[in-house]
Order: structure tokens, then C-alpha cells, then sequence
């Protein structure tokens, strides 16, 4: 199957500064899951951006942003350019999720997810994609979770993006 990788026109003038130099402001909580942090409470709105800390530091400026579609597509930009972020669709059994390759069986639908893909592979014959979760390392295995690969499943091969870095 023929995959095409649509490049969108916008390119980013401003730039990200490193975690360290502007770290996550909300507190770390426990996401589903009775684990070593307070729970979550209701949701909170997106923290104020501070100008101030990105002044004078060091800027990663990407190029572009494109949608990646198809399994081999994904594999390859992996390969390519590193991790690729994806949205799917969380189901109730998602969040009891521990090990092995997740694949939806019950419960309703929660809502949508934004995720991190590092990689790929099998395990006992089942193709999946390995994936970093911003749950804390609590949740999953440590953090982690592996979902089935080459199903779209969940939706998770359908909303993939990537970036080109500005060199």
C-alpha cells in the first residue's frame, strides 16, 4: 500500500526551549490508578505561558508538520526522524492497562489521547507499536504501554504527525 506524507505549509518562527529550561507546571498526579502520587482532581486549564523564561535561551525551531498515514509510513519516519505523536481513542479497559499489547475488548469510550510512538515490534506474534504515555510512571508499565499495530487500532494509526526540524 502506498502511503502519502502531507506537508503542511506553516512553519514555526518561535521555537521550544527544553523542559529544564521551562518545566511542566501542572503537578504531578495519578492518572486512573491508585499509585504514589495524590489523584487528579478536575481539570485545569492551560497553564499562562511565561515569555520571560524562554528569553535569551536556546530555541529547537521545526520546519514543518505533516500527517504520517499507514503502518509502513509510520515505520519509516520512526526510522527517519525519531518519535512521531498520534491521538486515539481511550476505552475504559485502556486504563487498567499493565503489560502485553493492548487491544480494546469492553467498556465505553472516555475520550480522545495524545500520545507518543517510539517504535514497533511482536510479541507472541502480535505486531504492535510501543508507546510513551504522559500518565506518570505509575500508570501502564512504567509509563509505557504497546498497542496493536496494523489495525489501526483504536484509531491510533490514523492520527499520526510528525515535524521537520529547521537545520
Amino acid at each position: 500500500m502506498l502511503s502519502l506524507k502531507i506537508r503542511h505549509p506553516y512553519n514555526f518562527i518561535s521555537g521550544l526551549v527544553s523542559e529544564t529550561d521551562y518545566p511542566y507546571a501542572l503537578p504531578s498526579c495519578d492518572h486512573h490508578i491508585n499509585g504514589t502520587k495524590p489523584p487528579c482532581g478536575p481539570e485545569q486549564g492551560t497553564p499562562k505561558c511565561d515569555h520571560s523564561k524562554t528569553e535569551g535561551k536556546k530555541k529547537i525551531k521545526g520546519k514543518s508538520h505533516y500527517g504520517v498515514a499507514g503502518e509502513a509510513a509510520i515505520q519509516t519516519e520512526i526510522m527517519t526522524n525519531g518519535p512521531v505523536e498520534a491521538a486515539f481513542t481511550v476505552f475504559e479497559d485502556f486504563l487498567a492497562y499493565k503489560t502485553g499489547v493492548y487491544q480494546h475488548t469492553s467498556g465505553q469510550e472516555l475520550g480522545g489521547h495524545a500520545i507518543r510512538i517510539l517504535g514497533w515490534g511482536v510479541e507472541n506474534g502480535t505486531p504492535f507499536w510501543e508507546v510513551a504515555n504522559s500518565w506518570n510512571s505509575d500508570w501502564g508499565n512504567q509509563g509505557y504501554f504497546r498497542i496493536a499495530r496494523g489495525n489501526d487500532e483504536c484509531g491510533i494509526e490514523s492520527g499520526v504527525v510528525a515535524g521537520e526540524p529547521s537545520l
